[in-house]
């Protein structure tokens, strides 16, 4: 009954009209107003970023506010991969031979995740991150790893809810929100990077359109919270030793290492 009672009042708010409503209103000047509350809601330490609250002039602003130089440190070995964004590792494991994955006790496809049959089977038997990114999070993504992007594409269009509780009980948001895939080659095989829009304000930004990636380079930014999903080939990542569900992280700092099949 709470699946269900959930779901409804999700789908009752999921309507293109009220997204772009939000999202006017975010990048109104009258959002400032909201500011203060939101980042003591929150609990948004604002030291780690360029400007303190009061400067920013909109809520799209604060939501896109970058870091202080320095303030993230990147692993520079070459066979590391490190976190794309602060956020919480919600969930990891093993892709299973029929490319689905399991997160929060649901099965997701791979195949309507990436949109394409071919494609999911490049990820048979690999491995999968699931990073879930708050409204307090830091919303630029960057590179996990070094490496070339193949292949860039666009999914969906709902904008449910991408936190414990979406995929918990929402329908299929990895497989069904909006999301923009980069597949990268990087040092033993190929990975792909799927940035899941939230709900409400389903926007992702591209800042960086070089295909030559270096790891911590930014790539993309997310207006409000939202979810990063890695998917690697078989054979070639483990996942850090240190990590264990659900974990939190902070974009630079190492999941997981790369090894040759």
């Amino acid at each position: 009954m709470r699946k269900i009672i959930y779901q409804k009042c999700i789908e009752l708010t999921n309507r293109a009209w009220l997204s772009n409503l939000i999202r006017q209103f975010t990048k109104s000047k009258i959002s400032k107003i909201i500011i203060p509350f939101f980042v003591k809601i929150y609990k948004i330490d604002m030291s780690e970023f360029e400007y303190p609250y009061n400067e920013y002039t909109t809520l799209h602003e604060l939501f896109i506010r970058k870091l202080k130089k320095g303030t993230r440190l990147i692993d520079s070995n070459i066979n590391t991969v490190i976190s794309p964004v602060d956020a919480t590792i919600e969930s990891a494991g093993s892709i299973e031979p029929s490319t689905d994955i399991k997160v929060k006790g649901k099965m997701y496809s791979l195949k309507e995740m990436l949109g394409n049959d071919e494609k999911a089977v490049q990820y048979r038997d690999g491995y999968f991150i699931v990073l879930y990114l708050s409204p307090k999070h830091y919303h630029r993504i960057h590179s996990p790893v070094n490496g070339k992007v193949i292949s860039r594409w666009e999914l969906g269009d709902r904008s449910y809810p991408v936190n414990r509780l979406g995929l918990e009980y929402g329908k299929n948001p990895l497989a069904k929100n909006y999301r923009s895939i980069s597949e990268i080659n990087h040092k033993t095989g190929k990975m792909a990077l799927v940035k899941v829009g939230a709900m409400f304000v389903n926007s992702i930004e591209y800042t960086n359109g070089s295909m030559n990636l270096k790891k911590g380079e930014e790539i993309a930014y997310f207006s409000f919270g939202s979810t990063v999903v890695l998917l690697f080939e078989k054979d070639t990542f483990l996942i850090d030793e240190r990590i264990s569900v659900p974990h939190p992280v902070k974009m630079g700092e190492v999941i997981g290492h790369l090894v040759k099949k």
